[in-house]
C-alpha cells in the first residue's frame, strides 16, 4: 500500500506526516488488498476560523472510496476520516465476499 499526503497551499510538518502514516498503516488490517491512499490536506477560510479540511481517495481493485472531513484541527479530521474508511471498507468487504 502506498500512502501520499499532499498539503495544498502550506509545508505540513513531519509529526503530522507520520500520524498520517501510521493511521492509514492500520486501514490494511481491515481489507489488504488497498493499492493507494492520496490524502490532501487543506485550508478552508470560512469566516473568522480557519477550518482544516482532510480528503482521503482509498483505491481497492475495482473500487474507489472518497472521504472528506473538516474540524478545527487536521488530527480530529483524520481520526474522522479513518473511522469512515474503516466502515466502508469493511462493508466493501463484506460485499465483495457475499
Amino acid at each position: 500500500m502506498v500512502i501520499r499526503t499532499e498539503a495544498v497551499q502550506f509545508k505540513a510538518d513531519q509529526k503530522l506526516l507520520s500520524f498520517i502514516e501510521k493511521k492509514f498503516q492500520k486501514l490494511n488490517l481491515f481489507f489488504d488488498k488497498i493499492t493507494t491512499v492520496n490524502v490532501f490536506l487543506k485550508l478552508e477560510n470560512s469566516g473568522q476560523v480557519k477550518d482544516k479540511v482532510v480528503e482521503a481517495v482509498v483505491n481497492v481493485p475495482g473500487e474507489t472510496i472518497f472521504v472528506k472531513d473538516s474540524s478545527k484541527t487536521f488530527e480530529e479530521s483524520i481520526e474522522k476520516v479513518g473511522a469512515s474508511l474503516k466502515r466502508q471498507l469493511v462493508k466493501y468487504k463484506e460485499k465483495k465476499r457475499a
